[in-house]
């Protein structure tokens, strides 16, 4: 698995620990015999869009997705060419009422991570049509830590947490140093239980502004969307 150098001596200590050398040999026996996503080279991608000290917001997901040609290795984002899914269709619409820009014409959320958004799922890969498969190998611990020590080392970071298993690690971050923001998953099945109107991106820019940081722009310049 591919990370890279500013990540592997951020994580050092964690990933020479018992657990993840054990993670990482389940994860090869999966990918050798399995369909898993994403693809192997992108499992780490969240993390090679940008450094640690360039975090400025964390967006956890739960899992993959679970189908073919859309995990590429950010949370909710999928391939320009790929259909969007409807929790990124929710993503949308609450960006679009928060901020007043045009629907993003595609699913591709990789200009977010080259401003310094981390789009990170609490598990990292997924077997094809199986959600939760990897949930329990490892992956929670290894996400656990990331999200301790981002919070430990650096200040002012917004984590937004979307549904109930990410919202269980807001015990993980300093709420002194950093900007937690809560609210449901923007799957179908939650998003009218207040995902909508909950305003993430907007808040964020705003404490962003506040501690003289560069503000992210969410609008990723489309005007039509592939539905």
């Amino acid at each position: 698995m591919i990370l890279n150098e500013n990540w592997q001596t951020f994580l050092q200590s964690e990933l020479e620990k018992e657990y993840f050398t054990n993670l990482s040999s389940f994860i090869e026996k999966e990918y050798a015999c399995k369909t898993i996503y994403p693809p192997y080279k992108n499992i780490f991608r969240a993390f090679n869009l940008l450094n640690p000290d360039e975090v400025k917001v964390v967006i956890i997901g739960q899992d993959p997705y679970h189908g073919p040609n859309q995990a590429k290795g950010l949370a909710f984002s999928v391939p320009k060419e790929t259909k969007i899914p409807p929790s990124l269709v929710n993503i949308y619409k609450e960006l679009v009422d928060d901020i007043g820009c045009k629907t993003p014409a595609n699913g591709d959320l990789s200009s977010w991570a080259r401003q310094g958004v981390l789009l990170i799922n609490a598990v990292l890969t997924v077997e094809h049509a199986l959600p939760n498969s990897h949930k329990n190998m490892g992956w929670e611990i290894f996400t656990n830590s990331v999200i301790s020590k981002l919070s430990d080392e650096y200040e002012n970071i917004v984590f937004i947490l979307w549904g109930n298993p990410s919202q269980k690690k807001a015990s993980l971050i300093d709420e002194q140093k950093h900007l937690i923001l809560k609210a449901p998953h923007p799957s179908p099945l939650s998003a009218y239980r207040g995902f909508f109107k909950s305003k993430p991106f907007s808040l964020t820019n705003a404490y962003l502004k506040k501690h003289n940081l560069k503000e992210i722009d969410w609008s990723l310049k489309g005007e039509k969307t592939l539905l």
